[in-house]
């Protein structure tokens, strides 16, 4: 495969946030005078906005208004929390590491918006040598629309079609295939009982990262 560079989702791919949004939700939820919910059901849903969340944690057919506080009350506590028990997935950081060290240009592409995704990748030195983050408000378009994949590529200084997009949601699969790209699963990410990885027809898949720098140390040469 001719892959220059690569380009990650964020939440579920590199980052292991559910605990943190787990930890939003049950907040609202104790507020709210609700049992909390365990981490494992939290899970499956990180990945899906606060609506996901949401959506778990009351139903989906909630008043708007009430939906627009408990967002709004979400967003502000996980903003004030946003780092607490936030984690690399283990191998990640080895695997930036390795393609720093292949100087093989590599970005995030996240539906995460700007104000969450900047302070959040403050915490962690790994990310000072991405070449691009690409926040969910950077472009007026997000995922599974291929524009910010295609703008990543650009200031990559890489042919989309010769990039690699890794995500676990299929918005990220959609929006690789739509931008011409090698498309690989974090199939150790955030995806629900009812998703079908099967059907979205990533080029990968990978079941942990180790699978993940494996493919990259066989798949990518540098310079």
């Amino acid at each position: 495969m001719n892959v220059e560079g690569v380009l990650f989702d964020l939440d579920g791919t590199l980052l292991d946030t559910a605990p943190d949004l787990g930890a939003a939700l049950n907040h609202l939820l104790v507020k709210e005078n609700l049992s909390t919910l365990p981490l494992e059901l939290i899970r499956p849903v990180a990945s899906h906005g606060a609506k996901g969340l949401i959506d778990l944690g009351f139903g989906k057919n909630i008043d708007a208004t009430f939906f627009a506080e408990l967002r709004q009350s979400l967003l502000d506590y996980y903003s004030a929390n946003i780092c607490e028990h936030t984690n690399l997935f283990d191998g990640v950081a080895e695997i930036l590491a390795e393609l720093d060290a292949k100087h093989i240009p590599w970005g995030v592409v996240t539906n995460k918006p700007g104000w969450l995704t900047d302070p959040l990748l403050a915490d962690f030195s790994e990310f000072s040598s991405a070449r691009c983050i690409i926040s969910g408000d950077t472009l007026p378009v997000r995922k599974p629309d291929p524009a910010p994949l295609f703008h990543a590529a650009e200031l990559l200084g890489v042919a989309a079609n010769s990039c690699i997009y890794v995500g676990d949601a299929e918005r990220d699969i959609e929006a690789g295939r739509r931008a011409g790209m090698t498309t690989m699963l974090a199939a150790y990410g955030y995806i629900a009982e009812h998703d079908t990885p099967e059907t979205w027809q990533a080029d990968i898949s990978v079941s942990h990262p180790d699978e993940l720098s494996l493919w990259l140390l066989e798949n990518l040469q540098g310079i």
